[in-house]
């Protein structure tokens, strides 16, 4: 299985922050990152509704404060995107996105 390179975005991201997520995409899958997360992820990829995206990248929930943008990778068209408290975005070439919580 190829790696893929996460950039740490934020200046206080490491790559240990990421713990096993980078683990649940390869790059030798055809399948789109979402398909991978949810059959390689113990809780699957479930997707919350509702956030929006800032033009910097990070997260908005209504009522929440921004959750901030960690660290992202590629693969393939798709932008894997790593924020605060665990939330994973996948990002589609149209810009579209989901979000699911992958602690």
């Amino acid at each position: 299985m190829k790696s893929m390179v996460w950039v740490m975005v934020h200046p206080q991201c490491t790559p240990e922050m990421l713990g096993f997520i980078p683990s649940f995409l390869d790059p030798d899958d055809p399948r789109p990152a979402k398909v991978q997360f949810h059959s390689n992820y113990i809780s699957g990829w479930i997707p919350f509704k509702g956030f929006k995206m800032t033009a910097r990248g990070n997260l908005l929930y209504p009522g929440d404060p921004p959750c901030l943008l960690l660290a992202e990778t590629k693969l393939r068209d798709e932008v894997i995107r790593f924020y605060e408290h665990s939330w994973v975005a996948v990002i589609q070439p149209d810009g579209s996105f989901e979000a699911c919580r992958m602690d």
